[in-house]
């Protein structure tokens, strides 16, 4: 089967990237852009994030996954330690995190080195969660092979009969990780694909070359 994407095609216009009138700081300006895409996208799921690791295979793999915080520290989130991603992450502690916000036409692509939270601050965040999303953890033992959905759904109930009269803890196979930033490239698109992509280099703590980038 063959379906050609060829005529697939938009005009980039809204906005523009200039080096003089952007903050020094790239979380400010990833504030900035957030703030901005909230104004135009408020009922979507903006912290959606693209986390790309290294796999056993030695190739990369991608799947999306939600930013809980960010702060001059980094980025923050969170899974299950044991899943493809936590393993990754144990062997390889290096990711590239991206967003594209397609209604302000921007996307954000983000090197870090990544490590995990304390103790405290994962279950600082976990019981924040709804009661179900907590149960979730328990009944899935992510990226493992498992028979069937109802497996999954048996599970659920397992340990929702378990916690009845209990409060549910974490597990101690799921927590949060902080992806510490040391390259932040800013996509703006533009008229005749002739886009502007603004680069934060680390240096050093807190001190961040900037340069651009041709489309």
């Amino acid at each position: 089967m063959i379906f050609d994407l060829s005529n697939y095609r938009k005009i980039y216009k809204k906005n523009s990237l200039i080096e003089s009138i952007v903050p020094l700081s790239p979380l400010k300006l990833f504030h900035n852009w957030f703030l901005e895409e909230k104004k135009n996208s408020f009922n979507e799921e903006l912290n959606a994030m693209s986390i790309s690791t290294i796999g056993n295979d030695k190739c990369p793999e991608t799947r999306i996954v939600l930013l809980k915080k960010y702060s001059e520290e980094g980025f923050f989130f969170y899974t299950n330690y044991r899943s493809f991603k936590g393993r990754s992450i144990q062997k390889n502690p290096k990711v590239c995190i991206s967003f594209y916000w397609q209604k302000t036409e921007r996307q954000i692509i983000i090197k870090g080195n990544v490590h995990k939270l304390s103790n405290y601050q994962s279950d600082e965040y976990f019981y924040k969660r709804p009661k179900e999303n907590k149960l979730g953890c328990w009944a899935s033992e992510q990226s493992s092979i498992i028979p069937s959905k109802n497996y999954l759904l048996n599970q659920y109930n397992k340990w929702k009969l378990y916690f009845k009269n209990k409060k549910i803890k974490r597990p101690f196979s799921w927590g949060g990780y902080v992806v510490h930033p040391y390259k932040m490239e800013f996509w703006q698109g533009q008229p005749h694909r002739l886009h502007d992509r603004l680069v934060y280099h680390l240096i050093k703590k807190n001190k961040w070359k900037l340069y651009r980038l041709s489309p």
